[in-house]
């Protein structure tokens, strides 16, 4: 056992004006999922894809169409939580540069979708500079969490 262990260290920080921006970012990758969710709804009536199916059967002449609007909502729902929590971890510390990334986040997935939706689906490539956003979060996060241990 180490003898140089000292209980729990408390941690305090003062929410500055930039860990706004961090939270605004977090309110708009909302808008940015409804907005996708919502286009999502209206393909299912445009293609005739009925609910529970969460994707069209290959029988439907337009199924694909509706397979690529799907798809880039549900892609983006499978990275989301990775996207909050490096936001979050990382605007504890960083919260502009977090911010940026995450901006940077939004924008990408939002071109994503619109390539994927086109029916054409290697125009989603077109929103790949979202992992650069991904990657600035990462590295803000990454830092906070070592100066938090090293404290």
């Amino acid at each position: 056992m180490n003898s140089n262990f000292s209980g729990p260290k408390l941690f305090t920080f003062v929410l500055s004006r930039e860990h706004g921006y961090a939270a605004g970012v977090a309110l708009t990758s909302w808008v940015a999922l409804q907005y996708m969710g919502v286009n999502v709804m209206k393909a299912r009536k445009r293609f005739n894809v009925d609910y529970p199916a969460l994707y069209a059967s290959d029988s439907n002449p337009q199924g694909k169409l509706f397979n690529c609007v799907q798809r880039g909502h549900q892609n983006t729902l499978e990275s989301y939580p990775q996207f909050l929590l490096m936001l979050g971890l990382g605007s504890i510390q960083y919260p502009l540069i977090s911010s940026v990334g995450g901006a940077i986040w939004i924008l990408g997935r939002l071109v994503y979708f619109q390539g994927y939706s086109s029916g054409e689906p290697e125009k989603r490539r077109y929103g790949s500079f979202d992992h650069i956003g991904m990657f600035i979060m990462l590295g803000c996060a990454i830092k906070t969490v070592y100066d938090i241990v090293r404290k």
